[in-house]
């Protein structure tokens, strides 16, 4: 369940896998100390993708990433004269 208190610069995510085959690991833990550890496989890239400008989506052939990522938040992170950082704007990164 998501936390509604939280603040405005958190950013959620999804993911999504085709099969529970594709989970590899989930680890939670009762302790406040603890770090939540979830991997699995997404398979081979398929695409990548942004929802409205604001919905990263990362498709794989066993599932799919999504998280609330603008455009851009993309280009600040990236370094300066990445070639990436140049074609983001786009709808579809190729």
């Amino acid at each position: 369940m998501i936390n509604r208190s939280m603040e405005a610069a958190e950013h959620m995510f999804s993911i999504e896998l085709k099969s529970k085959d594709y989970l590899k690991s989930i680890e939670l833990a009762n302790q406040v100390d603890y770090k939540v550890l979830i991997e699995g496989f997404l398979g081979e890239l398929e695409a990548l993708c942004f929802i409205d400008g604001v919905m990263l989506e990362i498709h794989g052939s066993k599932g799919t990433l999504r998280m609330d990522f603008s455009v851009k938040e993309l280009k600040r992170l990236l370094p300066k004269g990445n070639i990436f950082r140049k074609k983001i704007g786009k709808e579809k990164i190729e």
